[in-house]
């Protein structure tokens, strides 16, 4: 047995005196920590992709970048999450360097196409209120070409530090793994500042500009509608106040984690404790949580169904209650559309 309690033949993470990088007890709150965000992760997302096989009604267009989101978050936490708390139980990443590059890949592969799926939403329901297209209507195969195309962007830049462009490595605390942001290869770094690029940057671009968009439609139809205070203005405040619900949660789940990558990236020399380099990874992975709650449970047709199932039934069902969205494009439209 190594003298730091860690076997010799595993991944882990030694501070600059051969010890570990933080004390037996902080490695079990992180466990308990995680486990309280993987539990229900694992539990909301699989409730919405079962009752989305259960019912009919739950399969529009529409709903497909939901059912979507929640296949990406579900897969990441069953592996991010569940190895998370598998290895902070034991106090080192137990998998090897082999285990540390499948979770590395599977763990972006599910995350990344999680955040594409999130600007994919927001695509959606700006071009359903705002029509830039015309009377363009949202059909199966523009949902199905956009889940498509999330998970073939994720394939495409999570793969090639399989290749040799860029690799996967331990991070934080040493008991999960990512792409490597610390090491000074220029063709490591490369990768990372691409990474950054395309899959944080551009979703978030993409998720601000259709948002900008699509509140400041809402906005001209309660102007035009001449009812502020009513029913037009009521919807405008709804949905800018989800919106900004869903941006700042954005914001907190992945900005720590990139603005991290970045400063490490820039300035290699940089000293980060390994638990505050922990954090970020974890708020990240915390996103499991957040998302199925404010897009899916939010959501009147899934709540109606997602609730009872839930509560095995015995829930009342959920009144028919018209969603700010459909109220908005009711007054925009003279018709109800799906909730999106």
């Amino acid at each position: 047995m190594h003298p730091s309690g860690f076997s010799p033949n595993v991944s882990y993470y030694l501070g600059s005196h051969g010890e570990p990088p933080m004390p037996r007890a902080g490695f079990i709150f992180l466990a308990i920590l995680m486990a309280c965000f993987t539990g229900p992760a694992i539990v909301l997302n699989a409730t919405v992709i079962i009752v989305s096989l259960m019912h009919k009604q739950l399969r529009q267009p529409l709903n497909y970048a939901l059912m979507n989101m929640a296949v990406a978050d579900l897969g990441t936490a069953m592996t991010g999450g569940v190895l998370s708390v598998v290895n902070n139980a034991q106090g080192y990443f137990s998998l090897g360097r082999t285990g540390c590059v499948m979770e590395g890949f599977a763990v972006s592969l599910f995350g990344i196409t999680s955040l594409c799926t999130v600007a994919l939403i927001a695509v959606e329901r700006m071009f359903v209120v705002c029509k830039p297209l015309g009377q363009l209507t949202f059909q199966k195969k523009h949902a199905v070409g956009g889940i498509a195309l999330s998970w073939m962007w994720s394939l495409t830049w999570n793969l090639p530090p399989l290749f040799g462009w860029g690799r996967y490595e331990l991070e934080g605390v040493g008991t999960s793994c990512a792409p490597d942001w610390h090491s000074r290869d220029p063709q490591n770094i490369s990768y990372i500042l691409a990474y950054f690029a395309v899959c944080f940057a551009a979703p978030f671009t993409i998720i601000l500009a259709s948002y900008t968009k699509l509140l400041w439609t809402l906005h001209q139809v309660s102007n035009m509608a001449c009812l502020e205070g009513g029913a037009a203005a009521k919807a405008e405040r709804k949905v800018a106040s989800m919106v900004i619900m869903m941006v700042v949660t954005f914001l907190i789940s992945w900005m720590p984690y990139a603005s991290l990558a970045m400063l490490v990236v820039y300035n290699p020399d940089v000293e980060i404790n390994p638990l505050v380099g922990t954090v970020p990874v974890y708020l990240a992975k915390s996103s499991t949580v957040y998302n199925p709650i404010i897009y899916i449970y939010l959501n009147k047709q899934f709540r109606k169904y997602a609730v009872p199932f839930l509560l095995c039934g015995t829930g009342s069902s959920m009144e028919d209650e018209e969603s700010e969205l459909t109220t908005t494009m009711e007054t925009a439209n003279n018709k109800v559309l799906p909730a999106a």
